[in-house]
């Protein structure tokens, strides 16, 4: 009888092992794509070219990152990589003056480097923060006690590497065949001098500690993770609702809700980005910081992707009704997927309080 039931046992503990990896692999393009509103419900069926390329980008940062010691500096930086490599590369939206119909590089266009610095601070910042980071602190505290340990073996690396490889060029190809190729020698080049930089940036900002545990503490406490997801809604608000161009229509808000010049965007950007992630490596070194603020942080910005969705145009035809429909159904189970993690946390005796 054990002999029997020995191939079944083997088969679920694959399973459990593997879900963590599962559940970033899917959740990364919904997130990315679906949740924000840019692809309508009725384009469900793009998840399987989406999967391999936003799922299979977190998926290989966040195990190359856990395999070598390493956390959250560099899983954020190289993230940031990612979405240099995305819009720079594959689908070349840095340098497309009319990518989608959009008209996108007119606000804030510098002809010296052939892109608008506003949309290139919003789509990396996109990518960097909802795309990449917010799915991986997810589905880590969900992983519980195996949050910072491999969850691929060679195999499923391989295989991850393998797809993400493939998708990337047919989607280059893809954007060459239906569009043309708008990125100069000189242009792809820089990027990918950049891309590289960054990455490198990445491997050494987060060399593991001599010693395990030995992360040095700030003075005072770690404020109440209510607190941080608050702070996580409102710097979401924020990034979205500043991107202040609205060359077609994308969103009746965008041009009304912070109209600045585009030149005053850029450096809000930055500061923005520079309080961000003061604040977050101030917090994360002081005493209680824990799961749970990690949770919030990633759940404030999965909500501005919720209510974001709303009033943004998605890019792929779709009726007023059926936006609203696919909207709706993502926010409801980004919501449920919030309180099942949060509900894991207290289980787990990581309380949300």
């Amino acid at each position: 009888m054990s002999g029997v039931n020995e191939p079944i046992t083997r088969r679920s503990r694959w399973t459990v092992r593997v879900a963590p990896a599962i559940g970033l692999y899917f959740l990364a393009p919904l997130v990315a794509e679906f949740l924000m509103g840019n692809v309508p419900i009725t384009h469900l069926y793009a998840l399987l070219a989406l999967a391999p390329l936003y799922g299979g980008g977190a998926l290989l940062i966040r195990e190359i990152a856990r395999r070598t010691g390493r956390g959250w500096p560099t899983m954020l930086t190289w993230a940031l990589a990612y979405g240099m490599f995305e819009e720079a590369l594959v689908t070349q939206t840095l340098w497309n003056p009319n990518w989608g119909n959009t008209r996108i590089l007119d606000y804030g266009f510098v002809p010296e480097l052939g892109t608008a610095p506003p949309w290139m601070m919003f789509m990396v910042g996109v990518h960097t923060v909802f795309s990449i980071s917010v799915p991986i602190a997810i589905v880590e505290t969900l992983a519980g006690p195996r949050r910072t340990t491999p969850w691929l073996g060679k195999v499923g690396l391989g295989v991850t590497t393998a797809l993400f490889v493939v998708i990337v060029g047919f989607s280059i190809f893809g954007t060459i065949w239906a569009i043309g190729n708008f990125a100069s020698a000189p242009q792809l080049v820089g990027a990918g001098v950049v891309i590289v930089v960054i990455v490198a940036l990445g491997w050494r900002f987060g060399r593991p500690a001599p010693l395990a545990g030995a992360r040095p503490q700030a003075a005072g406490n770690a404020p109440s993770p209510w607190f941080v997801g608050g702070f996580a809604l409102v710097a979401g608000a924020t990034f979205v609702l500043l991107y202040a161009t609205d060359p077609r229509g994308l969103s009746p808000w965008l041009a009304a809700a912070i109209p600045i010049p585009a030149w005053l965007s850029v450096v809000i950007y930055l500061a923005l980005f520079a309080v961000v992630l003061t604040l977050m490596a101030r917090w994360s070194h002081r005493a209680g910081w824990s799961d749970a603020h990690r949770l919030a942080l990633a759940g404030g910005a999965l909500l501005t992707y919720a209510w974001h969705s709303f009033p943004w145009q998605s890019i792929a035809p779709a009726s007023p009704a059926v936006d609203l429909a696919g909207n709706t159904l993502f926010t409801a189970g980004a919501v449920a997927l919030l309180v099942v993690t949060a509900l894991r946390l207290r289980r787990d005796g990581r309380s949300y309080e």
